[in-house]
């Protein structure tokens, strides 16, 4: 189910005295009359309001599009004709005072005075949207005039312009899944924003209560909303479906699309020779980051203690990457926690705390621990009171942290079981799969890791000791890299490349406010840096953490050297972030 934007037709201001809204109901389907005339809806307000009005409607231009407006000095509508005309073709209106609707006019002529003293508003609607579903071959509202589209009032608030606020109003429409992606394209490379989706899936997930339908008037404005040949990588649209329940689509442009699996691409080379080629999936980075773009709240874990002999027992793979993404999950305004295991709260509590003092981390990020054993405590921490309908956390984000195996032992690559050193963490996974707004994200580089039950047929076909060390527990989206770490700067960078992206921006907004490019300097900063890496990787150093394959306590990642292999992936991935298409 699809929802498209409708104009503005409630909530206006209290200090409007007298707001006026054409409203003919029976006349329908207008895209389809002769003469390539421009359907419309017409606001008309004082003139010590208009300045505010317009400045309302440029601040959120997809519900308010704003066609033209009249004289100063004139309240009739530009090219619209001769009052006479005007009216007949509208004859209907409504009145509003002090920001209430007190009654229907079928003419103005009594209010001449005070029209002298107003400003006409015409504004775009969503019959716009008509033409394109003739485009790509999808049946347009009844011709005869007697069906609409629904229109509903959301929970979703219009920018707020001096005393000028309103919910978005939006109508809905189903679309089958293989005209969305061309129904989508068709939009966008038509003029103006009317008419482009602001949300594709549940409209569960958007909607609050019903409100009445709108109508409009013809005007002499020409209908140039013609689908338009000069798409770009840069604004051609991509669909991609991110979750079944709810099921919820995203949008974001070619070229990011383009980005981001070159970033897929790049982490997934194997410098250990361990066979995970054959663990690949076409755009899990994608998805998982296109995910995480939607959520607001993000539960990050990690730590695989492999060192079982030394204290601490943890590897310098895994903490980085989580780091790495929270931060640049912190940029963007989520909220953002962390869960580990008991034994190693302390540990990463002052880890967390180091990479706030030296600038890895902008501020604390919460440390939890999760020891329950059972469905019931796995659902009581996701949720408030324990409320499946109400889930604390959006995403669950496992990087290099040890998972389950079929067993229920847990298991480092040469098949030593370390159940001993683990929380049942994966019971939080487990239980996610079965809460509605919840997903899911494994990080790996073995098999062994929590999430990567996703691709476990293939860790024991491929994988050396996969028989045994394949975790069993799935995530809904497996990145898969040659180093956990590099997964976790490729999702901060996916991150960077979507929020980046104006096609994926107007969808996160529906369209509603100014563009989040204002933010991009920041986002920059935020990204994972061969400094900050550096310094997060001798943080570890000094809690003598130490590194998974060769076991020692010093620059290196998976028994290869920071410097010289470390370094080149994450410039690689900052050079793939940040190049212009």
């Amino acid at each position: 189910m699809a929802a498209f934007i409708l104009h503005l037709k409630s909530c206006l201001p209290s200090a409007i005295r007298s707001l006026i809204l054409p409203k003919k109901a029976y006349i329908r389907n207008t895209s389809g009359m002769a003469g390539g005339l421009q359907p419309a809806s017409v606001v008309v307000l004082p003139r010590s309001l208009a300045l505010a009005f317009k400045s309302f409607c440029q601040a959120n231009s997809g519900p308010l599009p704003l066609l033209s407006q009249s004289e100063q000095d004139k309240w009739m509508l530009p090219a619209l004709g001769t009052a006479p005309e005007a009216r007949t073709v509208c004859p209907q209106f409504r009145k509003y005072e002090f920001g209430v609707c007190t009654g229907g006019l079928t003419s103005l002529e009594d209010y001449a005075e005070q029209l002298k003293d107003m400003v006409t508003f015409v504004l775009d609607c969503s019959f716009s949207l008509e033409r394109a579903l003739g485009i790509v071959g999808l049946s347009r509202r009844n011709p005869a005039g007697l069906s609409h589209a629904g229109a509903y009032k959301t929970t979703v608030p219009c920018a707020t312009v001096a005393e000028f606020c309103c919910p978005l109003v939006v109508t809905m429409r189903p679309i089958p899944k293989d005209k969305l992606e061309r129904l989508l394209q068709v939009t966008c490379s038509m003029a103006g924003e009317q008419g482009q989706p602001i949300h594709i899936g549940d409209p569960e997930a958007a909607l609050a209560f019903t409100s009445m339908p709108g109508c409009t008037v013809m005007t002499h404005l020409k209908d140039s909303k013609t689908p338009a040949s000069c798409l770009t990588p840069k604004t051609v649209p991509e669909v991609h479906h991110i979750s079944q329940d709810p099921l919820h689509y995203s949008i974001v442009s070619a070229a990011a699309v383009q980005k981001i699996r070159k970033l897929e691409e790049t982490i997934a080379i194997d410098p250990g020779n361990r066979g995970i080629g054959h663990l690949l999936c076409k755009d899990e980075l994608l998805k998982a980051s296109l995910s995480l773009s939607h959520a607001h709240s993000v539960l990050v874990t990690t730590g695989l203690p492999t060192h079982f002999n030394h204290k601490p027992p943890e590897e310098t793979d895994g903490p980085p990457g989580a780091i790495a993404l929270g931060a640049f999950l912190q940029a963007l305004g989520k909220n953002v926690s962390m869960v580990v295991d008991q034994r190693a709260l302390s540990l990463h509590t002052k880890l967390v705390e180091d990479t706030v003092k030296q600038g890895v981390l902008k501020s604390q990020i919460p440390i939890l621990t999760y020891q329950g054993g059972s469905v019931k405590d796995a659902q009581a921490f996701l949720c408030k009171d324990g409320d499946p309908k109400s889930p604390r956390f959006d995403h669950l984000v496992a990087i290099e942290r040890a998972g389950r195996a079929a067993d229920g032992n847990y298991y480092n690559a040469r098949k030593v079981n370390i159940k001993h050193l683990v929380d049942p963490i994966d019971d939080l996974f487990l239980a996610a799969q079965k809460i509605p707004g919840i997903s899911s994200t494994g990080v790996g580089d073995g098999g062994n890791e929590l999430g990567m039950g996703k691709v476990k047929k293939a860790i024991k076909r491929h994988i050396r000791n996969g028989d045994v060390i394949a975790c069993d527990v799935e995530a809904d989206f497996a990145v898969i890299a040659g180093v956990s770490n590099w997964g976790g700067y490729a999702l901060a960078c996916a991150l960077y490349i979507l929020n980046s992206c104006e096609v994926h921006g107007r969808y996160l907004r529906k369209a509603i406010g100014p563009s989040r490019a204002l933010g991009e300097q920041n986002w920059t900063q935020a990204l994972p840096s061969i400094t900050k890496e550096e310094k997060m990787l001798g943080i570890l150093v000094q809690h003598k953490v130490r590194s998974g394959v060769s076991g020692i306590v010093g620059m290196e990642v998976d028994g290869m050297p920071f410097h010289g292999v470390h370094t080149k992936m994450i410039q690689k991935l900052l050079d793939i972030s940040t190049e212009h298409v």
